[in-house]
C-alpha cells in the first residue's frame, strides 16, 4: 500500500544531478535503471499506487480505475465514471486520488475522490467502493457537495498508521484576499487537509470538534506520503512562486493566501506570528508544479534511500518537469538536498509510487503541457541486478511480445493464446491510427517499412484485459 513509500532554491540546498542515459538504461550513482514502458496510450494517470494485491492501481482523470498486472503490463478497467466528471477530464477536474483499505484483504475497501457537476458547477465528492475481484462496485458516498471549480480541486489521498484518511482538498481559486478566503474560512472543506474515519464519519479526536478539518490555509495539496517517524509530507502548488514541501501538523494554519512559502516579508511575518503560521520545509520559485510524493527507503536503489520522490509537473511553462528526490536529514525534518532526474523525457510527470519486491520506481506521465494530454505512458524504472528476497504474487494472465525494436523495416507480434479473437490496434504519437485488425493467430508480422520514422504503440485487448508495446521505427 501507499505507506511503503528551478531558477531560484533555498541556498545550498540542491545539486542539480541530471543522469546519464545509454539507451534505454540510466545511471543513477552506481546504480543502473532499466526505463521500462509499462502502460501505453492510458489518457492522463493521475494516482497510481502500489495495492496490497501486488498490482498497480490507478485513476485517470478522464474517469477510470484501471488494475495493472506490473509483471506483463496488463490493465483492466476496474470502473468507468467517464459520464459522470466535467469535460472528460480535459480540464483540472475529473477522478483524483485514490486509497485503499489498510485491512485489504478483510475489508475491501477503495475510497476514491472525483469531480461532478451539480446544474453548472463543479462539486466534489469523496466515495467508498467494495472490490470484488473483478469491479469496483456499491459506491457509497461518505462526502459530497464539496465546492469545486474548473482549478484547484486537489485531490490526494492518505491511509495514516492510525487508521484515518486524509485528504487534501484545492482553494477552488477563489482568490488571494485572506478576509472571506475559503482556505481561511474553518467552517469551509477548501483550501484544507481533511481527516476522516474509514467509514466517513468525523473522528472524535480531530482539532476541531465535529468538523472534518484537520490543518487550514492549504492551496491546492497534490501530493500526500507517510515518512519516517509517523511523519506526513505534503506537497502544494503556490501562485507564481513558491510551490512548497510541507509537515503536516493538526490544528495548524498554513498561511494561504496571505503568506505564500515562508514567512519572509514583513506582512507575512506579522500575519505569521499572529496566526501561528506552520512553514514548509522546503519552496521552489518560480513555479514547477510540484504533485505526487512517496518516501523511498529501498535497497534496490542504495542512492534514493532516505529520500522523498516527487513527481513534477513543471509549471505553467512546463519548463521544469522531471523527478526529483528530496534527500532527508535522519529524523526527516530537512531537506538536504535535491537531486533532478528524467528531465530529457521532455514529460510532465504527475504521480509515482513503487514495488515494496524489486524496489522499481513507476511514474505516471502526462503529455507536454498544461494541463495535460494523452495518450499517456506509466513508465518503471528498475535495478535489474536487483536481486528481491520475495518475488511478486502476480500471475502472468497474458502476454504480448514485440520485436525487434527498434524495427525499420518489419516487426513483430506474439500474442498468447488469451488473446485469441481479440482486437489488436497500432497508433502513432502523433494521434494517426496505423492499423485495426482481429487476433486470428498468435504471429502478426506488421510491415513498417513505409511507415514515417517515430514512435508507435500496440494496444492488444482481449477479455482478459489489455496489453500495451511501445516501439520505435528508424
Amino acid at each position: 500500500m501507499k505507506s511503503l513509500t528551478t531558477a531560484v532554491l533555498l541556498a545550498g540546498l540542491m545539486s542539480c544531478t541530471q543522469i546519464a542515459k545509454s539507451q534505454d538504461t540510466w545511471q543513477v550513482g552506481n546504480t543502473t535503471l532499466t526505463e521500462i514502458d509499462l502502460v501505453t496510450g492510458v489518457n492522463l494517470p493521475w494516482e497510481i499506487l502500489w495495492g496490497p494485491d501486488d498490482y498497480i492501481w490507478a485513476t485517470t482523470r478522464p474517469g477510470y480505475v484501471i488494475r495493472i498486472n506490473p509483471e506483463t503490463g496488463n490493465y483492466t478497467t476496474i470502473l468507468d465514471k467517464s459520464s459522470v466528471v466535467p469535460q472528460n477530464g480535459s480540464g483540472e477536474p475529473g477522478m483524483l486520488g485514490m486509497a485503499l483499505h489498510p485491512d485489504f484483504e478483510n475489508n475491501p475497501k477503495v475510497y476514491i475522490v472525483y469531480n461532478y457537476m451539480s446544474g453548472q458547477n463543479v462539486r466534489e465528492r469523496l466515495s467508498m467502493f467494495d472490490w470484488d475481484g473483478t469491479n469496483l462496485i456499491n459506491e457509497e458516498y461518505l462526502i459530497t457537495d464539496i465546492l469545486g471549480n474548473w482549478i484547484h480541486d486537489g485531490s490526494r489521498l492518505l491511509v495514516t498508521p492510525d487508521n484515518k484518511l486524509l485528504m487534501s482538498t484545492g482553494d477552488k481559486g477563489d482568490g488571494t484576499n485572506p478576509v472571506g478566503h475559503s482556505s481561511q474560512t474553518l467552517s469551509s472543506l477548501n483550501g484544507k487537509i481533511l481527516r476522516i474515519n474509514l467509514d466517513g464519519t468525523v473522528p472524535d479526536d480531530n482539532p476541531i470538534a465535529d468538523s472534518y478539518v484537520y490543518s487550514w490555509g492549504h492551496r491546492n495539496g497534490q501530493g500526500l506520503c507517510l515518512g519516517p517517524n509517523g511523519i506526513i509530507y505534503e506537497s502544494e502548488h503556490g501562485q507564481s512562486n513558491s510551490d512548497e514541501l510541507n509537515i503536516l501538523e493538526p490544528n495548524r494554519n498554513f498561511g494561504w493566501p496571505a503568506v505564500q512559502g515562508v514567512c519572509n516579508t514583513a506582512a507575512e511575518i506579522t500575519y505569521c506570528e499572529d496566526n501561528n503560521i506552520k512553514e514548509p520545509i522546503m519552496e521552489w520559485s518560480p513555479c514547477i508544479a510540484v504533485n505526487g510524493i512517496e518516501y523511498y527507503n529501498h535497497p534496490a536503489i542504495p542512492e534514493w534511500q532516505n529520500s522523498i520522490i516527487m513527481a513534477v509537473l513543471g509549471g505553467l511553462g512546463a519548463n521544469y518537469k522531471r523527478v526529483a528526490v528530496l534527500h532527508m536529514s535522519a529524523d526527516g525534518l530537512t531537506v538536504e538536498s535535491e537531486d533532478l532526474y528524467f528531465q530529457s523525457i521532455g514529460q510532465r510527470f504527475r504521480d509515482v509510487c513503487f514495488n515494496p519486491y524489486t524496489g522499481s520506481v513507476y511514474v505516471a506521465c502526462n503529455g507536454l503541457q498544461y494541463p495535460g494530454n494523452g495518450p499517456n505512458i506509466i513508465k518503471e524504472f528498475k535495478n535489474m541486478a536487483y536481486l528481491s528476497v520475495e518475488d511478486a504474487k502476480t500471475s502472468v494472465d497474458q502476454t504480448l511480445e514485440l520485436y525487434p525494436n527498434p524495427a525499420t523495416t518489419v516487426t513483430s507480434l506474439n500474442f498468447s493464446d488469451s488473446f485469441m479473437g481479440g482486437k489488436v490496434s497500432v497508433y502513432a504519437f502523433t494521434g494517426e491510427t496505423i492499423l485495426e485488425d482481429n487476433i486470428n493467430s498468435s504471429k502478426m508480422e506488421l510491415n513498417c517499412e513505409k511507415w514515417a520514422a517515430g514512435t508507435y504503440f500496440v494496444r492488444a485487448v482481449s477479455d482478459k484485459g489489455t496489453i500495451t508495446k511501445t516501439f520505435v521505427i528508424q
